[in-house]
């Protein structure tokens, strides 16, 4: 008895020494280059993201038979580099508001018929 007194008496004060020690942390230095990586791979996939989180999309690939949750893991596992021009792409494709540039054109090709008189457009209003 005397014993195991002794045993956990000794076990308890080296637990308590160790209490007081700090704790050993593990620190690395991370580099610029690395950081502008990781801070263009959450750029890219806020872009993705923002992107496939539309209804119209979400239809279309249920309409192909993909389910959301395979989209996500699918855009997750991707390289940087695949993000990067994944991102890239969808930033150069129109928006669907180019409605304005058309209605512009129309009128500037219209104006120009007018002009060299093939058109009549602008006569036949009193």
């Amino acid at each position: 008895m005397i014993l195991f007194r002794r045993c956990v008496a000794s076990i308890l004060c080296v637990a308590m020494l160790n209490l007081g020690s700090p704790l050993v942390a593990q620190a690395g230095i991370i580099g610029t280059l690395q950081a502008v990586e990781s801070h263009n791979r959450a750029a890219d996939l806020a872009t993705i993201n923002s992107a496939l989180a539309r209804e119209q999309v979400r239809a279309q690939f249920a309409a192909l038979g993909v389910a959301p949750a395979q989209i996500e893991t699918r855009v997750a596992a991707m390289t940087d580099t695949e993000l990067r021009s994944l991102a890239g792409q969808m930033q150069e494709l129109p928006a669907g508001s180019d409605a304005l540039a058309v209605i512009g054109i129309v009128f500037l090709v219209l104006l120009i018929l007018e002009a060299v008189g093939v058109l009549d457009i602008f006569k036949s209003f009193p």
